[in-house]
């Protein structure tokens, strides 16, 4: 994989790589991520901490993207609204049958076009047809699927959806903790690399014990350091 260059920043990578790390992987603040480095001693404004994250975010997220194995044959489709400067948006995302975020669109309709872009977007990414389709009952999935000649692996229904509907709450925590999303684009890039972290260190502690937790966990570590390492 190819190694981030952070040449000619003033601060070592060690705190940049940290900074981030805290910003992605923890529901905080900007400003949470400035306490914490000032309590160790370290001088970052939260503005250089935003900074950081919009450089180095999407270039560790499509490292972290590569070194992920193909994901199962079953995929759950959603979508959520969100509100942005105003505006009422829609958050569509696509989670696989172990809870793993496949993608997540930001479009500003519920309709046929959306589901389809967000369905061809997958194919085109993952480069095979799942097993399984799953969604609830929005009327938008069945003309998606027709257009594309996947009927037979739809399913639709309002309690077979858990699997997505459940991934949405890390995103409303994290939309609580900004206050407000400004623009369209912003939270389009800020989840599409915190969905390549959340995956990264999604272990699931409950399926677990401890032992297999605490070797999940040295191994997503393990994978982040060789994700965010210095050229």
């Amino acid at each position: 994989m190819r190694k981030i260059s952070y040449a000619g920043y003033r601060f070592p990578p060690e705190i940049i790589q940290r900074a981030i790390w805290l910003y992605l992987r923890f529901t905080l603040s900007l400003r949470d991520v400035e306490d914490l480095l000032a309590e160790r001693a370290i001088g970052v404004s939260y503005e250089t901490v935003r900074r950081w994250v919009t450089h180095f975010g999407p270039l560790i997220a499509a490292d972290l993207r590569k070194r992920r194995p193909k994901p199962h044959t079953t995929w759950h489709l959603d979508e959520v609204y969100l509100k942005i400067d105003g505006r009422m948006l829609y958050l569509w995302r696509a989670v696989d049958a172990e809870g793993e975020v496949l993608d997540v669109l930001v479009q500003s309709k519920r309709n046929e076009h959306a589901a389809l872009k967000l369905m061809r977007k997958l194919l085109k990414k993952y480069a095979f047809v799942p097993e399984r389709l799953v969604t609830d009952d929005l009327r938008s999935y069945g003309a998606a699927v027709r257009d594309l000649r996947i009927e037979s692996r739809h399913e639709r229904g309002r309690w077979k959806n858990n699997r997505v509907e459940n991934s949405h709450q890390p995103t409303r925590r994290r939309e609580r903790k900004m206050q407000r999303l400004k623009s369209a684009g912003s939270p389009q890039k800020f989840l599409s690399i915190h969905a390549a972290v959340y995956n990264t260190f999604n272990v699931q502690r409950h399926l677990a014990s401890a032992q297999t937790h605490r070797t999940l966990r040295a191994v997503a570590m393990s994978t982040w350091r060789e994700a965010v390492a210095a050229a």
